[in-house]
């Protein structure tokens, strides 16, 4: 059940600043349409930081470009301050997850460029983006250029750029991702200080993440989505005082409610060939035997952010390599734990011909590596070309996620020794044995 936001929860005096109605988008291939977002209904005021949350595939950054401006909608609507959405919203600016910074142009220069559409004289501008420099602590790097600065800087350069036209709406993409551990930290802490300081002309924050932890740590609003499509799971107010701390019950528990959300089993919807109803996640075989080797010093279950943490890896990436686990039949994730299935415990003590052995049936259960091998069986001398493959893809997936589709079968294939496939030739070839 989703949990929508309340009067009483949000407040009566805050303005509803951005509403999103029915929205649902598409893209087409070979005559078909694959959905990305369906059916989306959220909203929310001034004065929230919002967290948009959910595995790849759920349209996270679509969502987020669609409240921009940049990409409409194919059904549905979009309302900022109850009026509809038109193109571009002007009062909005985005940060990217990469710099895009000018490399020829200084930090300042950079700033002052996102302030020449307003019109304002050259020294304003100067002025301007002098103020907006100290305010995110890069005084006395203004004349640096990209190149001089650390990621980190850098990446404070790109937040000034955007806060530099006072958006009401300031949208962020998977900001700190680029950046290392310590750099994150420091400029997640930096941007709170502004936030909860009231220093940045801001009126809300809708930031995209696959970070479970660094939404809690930030926002005072979670909406989950789910993928394949992309619907609305979870939306709901982070009650916890700032600053938070990681280590308290009550941030651990929001944590794993979201983890809950974003781990319930939901239908999928089905592609255009029936068999390839469930697309795979993409996560090698070595990672999935590394995790069932954990799991079996750990007593078969771990509750998934301690195992995130442990392991150091993004909720996105684990989640790949669990829900691999899952189609494998190695383990379940159960109320946002892991648990480790006999299958996977036998398998964690094999030796290697021994798992090969045992995942051998699993995989071949495979709905894309079933249709693989079903090819390569019906050719003449039990060989094709990936683009083959890549083009049946091509009807149901992205030609990027296509591949990545055909990279997971591959590797899961060529561990089970039911095909091998030569970098050289891209070409994929059946095994003896699987010939029959």
């Amino acid at each position: 059940m989703i949990d929508e936001p309340t009067m009483t929860t949000i407040g009566t005096k805050a303005a509803t600043l951005v509403q999103l109605r029915g929205v649902s988008k598409y893209y087409g291939r070979g005559g078909s349409n694959v959905i990305v977002l369906e059916d989306v209904t959220f909203g929310f005021r001034e004065g929230e930081f919002v967290a948009l949350l959910g595995q790849t595939g759920s349209g996270k950054s679509t969502l987020l470009r669609i409240v921009m401006g940049l990409t409409p909608p194919d059904t549905g609507e979009v309302l900022y301050r109850g009026q509809a959405l038109r193109g571009i919203n002007p009062h909005a600016s985005i940060v990217f997850q990469s710099f895009a910074l000018y490399p020829w142009f200084t930090a300042l220069e950079n700033v002052e460029l996102a302030l020449k559409p307003k019109g304002l004289a050259a020294p304003e501008r100067r002025r301007k983006a002098e103020a907006i420099l100290d305010l995110v602590g890069l005084d006395g790097f203004e004349d640096a250029y990209p190149r001089e600065l650390s990621g980190g800087m850098r990446q404070k350069v790109g937040f000034a750029r955007a806060i530099a036209v006072e958006p009401e709406l300031l949208c962020m993409d998977e900001p700190f991702s680029a950046l290392d551990v310590l750099s994150a930290e420091t400029l997640r802490g930096d941007l709170m200080d502004l936030w909860l300081g009231r220093k940045l002309p801001t009126k809300a924050i809708l930031m995209v993440t696959h970070n479970i932890e660094e939404a809690v740590l930030m926002a005072n609003r979670a909406i989950v989505l789910s993928k394949n499509p992309g619907r609305v799971i979870g939306n709901f107010q982070i009650f916890l005082p700032y600053p938070r701390d990681r280590k308290s019950a009550a941030f651990s528990a929001v944590v794993d409610r979201i983890y809950r959300l974003i781990t319930r089993t939901t239908m999928l919807r089905a592609v255009p060939e029936p068999e390839l109803a469930s697309p795979l996640p993409h996560a090698p075989i070595d990672a999935v035997a590394g995790l069932t080797e954990l799991m079996a010093e750990r007593q078969g279950r771990e509750d998934l952010y301690r195992l995130a943490s442990d392991l150091q890896m993004e909720a996105d990436e684990l989640l790949s390599v669990t829900s691999a686990a899952e189609v494998l039949g190695l383990g379940r994730v159960e109320q946002a734990d892991f648990i480790l299935e006999p299958l996977g415990a036998e398998f964690a003590q094999a030796e290697v011909l021994e798992r090969k052995q045992l995942l051998r049936p699993m995989v071949m259960q495979v709905p894309l590596v079933r249709r693989i091998i079903s090819a390569l069986r019906s050719a003449e001398d039990h060989q094709m070309p990936e683009e083959f493959f890549l083009d049946f893809l091509r009807r149901g997936f992205s030609d990027e996620e296509g591949r990545a589709q055909l990279e997971t079968a591959i590797d899961w294939g060529r561990y089970a020794e039911l095909f091998t496939y030569d970098h050289d030739t891209r070409e994929l070839r059946l095994e003896e044995e699987a010939r029959t």
